[in-house]
C-alpha cells in the first residue's frame, strides 16, 4: 500500500521543482546560528514601529473604502457565526493519532503527529533588503504544499513587509479548498485595526496571526471580535511575559512562538525551545506552535521534540528544493505527549510507534530564569 503513496509523493516533489524553476525562486543566503548569542539580520530595513505607523495610515484608506453597510467586509464583522465553527484551523495543527486513523494501535493513543506549517512569503521584516523567493501566484505555492503534505498556509498580505496582498489569500484559500479537505489558511498581516479581520473571514480565511507586541492590551478585544466572527486566531509571542499574557486570555487557543524578536530586530535560536515547558500538556486548551529562523530538519525536529504541536517554516522550503524532505521530516515521525516530551532526552519515534534517534539534547529547564528573555 506504501507504493502509491510513494509514487504520489514523488509526483508533487517533482512538480514542487518544476514551480521552483518556472516560477524564478532565487535561494536566499544562509546564515550560521551562534545558541548563545542573539544575531541581528541587519539595520536598514523598515523596523516593526515604522511598519505600525506606515499600516495605520493604510488602515484608514481601507476604512474610507469599507463604509457601507452593505460592504462584504463590514457584514462579516458584523454578523456572529451562527453555526458551530468548523474550526478547520485547529484541526489542521493538532494531530494526535486517534484522530488522524482510527485503525492505528491504541498504544499510540495520545501520541503526537506534528503539523507543518508553511510561512509563504517573498520577503522578511526579519531579513532586511533580502528578496528570497520570486514566484507570480501565491496560489500555486499553497496548493504545491498542500500536495506535498502540509497541514497549513500561511499568506502574507503587507506588501512593503512581505511582499503579498489580500488578493494572495483569496487565490490561496481557492486553490488549498480544491486539494483539500482539511489544510487550512492562515493570513498573515501587521493586524493594527480590526476591519483587517473582516477582510480576512471575507477573504475566506480559517485564521489571522496577532502578534502580541503590536496589540498589547488591544489584543483582548481583538481576539473577542475574531471569535464572534467565527475566524479562529494564532496569537505570536516571542518573551515569556507574552506567552503568560497570552495564556490568561481564554480565548487564545493557539499561541506560536517566534526566534525573533519584532520589537528589537534580533535572533534568539532557542527562544521558542527554551520557552517549551510554559504550556498545559498534549491535548489541553492550548495548540503551541514555534518558528522564525528554523533553516535545517535537525533544528526543526529539535523545536517539535521540546513539546510543540506544529511548526512553521518560511524560508528554508520557499527559496529551496527541500520542501518534500521537511514535510516528510515532520509527517514520518511520532512525538511524545507534549508533557513530558520536554523532560525525555532522544525521544523520537516512527510512525508504528518504534523509537527512533532524535537530535534532542541540551534542552535547557523551563525553571532556569536565566534561559530566555
Amino acid at each position: 500500500m506504501r507504493h502509491p503513496v510513494m509514487k504520489k509523493l514523488l509526483t508533487w516533489s517533482l512538480m514542487w521543482l518544476a514551480i521552483l524553476q518556472v516560477q524564478g525562486f532565487v535561494p536566499g543566503y544562509s546564515h550560521s546560528k551562534v545558541a548563545s548569542t542573539a544575531l541581528r539580520y541587519g539595520r536598514e530595513a523598515e523596523d516593526i514601529y515604522a511598519a505600525i505607523h506606515r499600516k495605520e495610515y493604510e488602515m484608514k484608506k481601507v476604512n474610507a473604502q469599507h463604509t457601507s453597510t452593505t460592504d462584504p467586509v463590514r457584514m462579516a464583522m458584523s454578523y456572529a457565526q451562527e453555526t458551530a465553527s468548523p474550526m478547520r484551523l485547529a484541526r489542521a495543527l493538532r494531530r494526535v493519532h486517534e484522530d488522524v486513523d482510527e485503525n492505528e494501535s491504541p498504544g499510540l493513543a495520545g501520541m503526537r503527529r506534528a503539523s507543518f506549517i508553511v510561512d509563504i512569503k517573498r520577503k522578511s521584516l526579519s531579513r532586511p533588503g533580502e528578496v528570497f523567493c520570486n514566484f507570480d501566484d501565491a496560489g500555486m505555492v499553497a496548493e504545491a504544499m498542500v500536495r506535498l503534505g502540509a497541514d497549513a498556509v500561511i499568506v502574507n498580505t503587507d506588501f512593503a513587509a512581505y511582499g503579498g496582498d489580500i488578493t494572495e489569500l483569496k487565490s490561496a484559500v481557492k486553490a488549498v479548498r480544491k486539494v483539500s479537505k482539511t489544510a487550512a489558511v492562515i493570513m498573515k498581516d501587521i493586524v493594527v485595526d480590526e476591519i483587517q479581520l473582516g477582510m480576512a473571514k471575507e477573504a475566506g480565511a480559517d485564521g489571522i496571526i496577532l502578534q502580541s507586541c503590536v496589540l498589547g492590551p488591544a489584543l483582548d478585544s481583538f481576539l473577542d471580535l475574531a471569535t464572534f466572527m467565527g475566524l479562529e486566531t494564532i496569537v505570536e509571542c516571542h518573551t515569556r511575559a507574552e506567552v503568560e499574557r497570552a495564556l490568561e486570555v481564554n480565548v487564545a487557543p493557539t499561541i506560536l512562538i517566534n526566534n525573533h524578536d519584532r520589537l528589537t530586530g534580533e535572533y534568539y535560536p532557542d527562544q521558542a525551545i527554551q520557552l517549551a515547558g510554559l504550556f498545559p500538556g498534549s491535548g489541553g486548551p492550548i495548540i503551541t506552535l514555534c518558528g522564525g529562523g528554523i533553516e535545517t530538519i535537525d533544528d526543526m525536529k529539535r523545536h517539535l521534540v521540546a513539546g510543540f504541536d506544529g511548526v512553521v517554516i518560511g524560508k528554508a522550503v520557499m527559496g529551496s528544493p527541500l520542501a518534500p524532505e521537511f514535510i516528510r521530516a515532520v509527517r514520518d515521525r511520532t512525538l511524545l505527549p507534549a508533557e513530558i516530551a520536554h523532560w525525555v532526552k532522544d525521544a523520537e519515534f516512527d510512525l508504528e510507534g518504534n523509537l527512533m534517534p532524535g537530535p534532542k539534547s541540551n534542552i535547557p529547564s523551563p525553571d532556569d530564569p536565566s534561559a530566555y528573555q
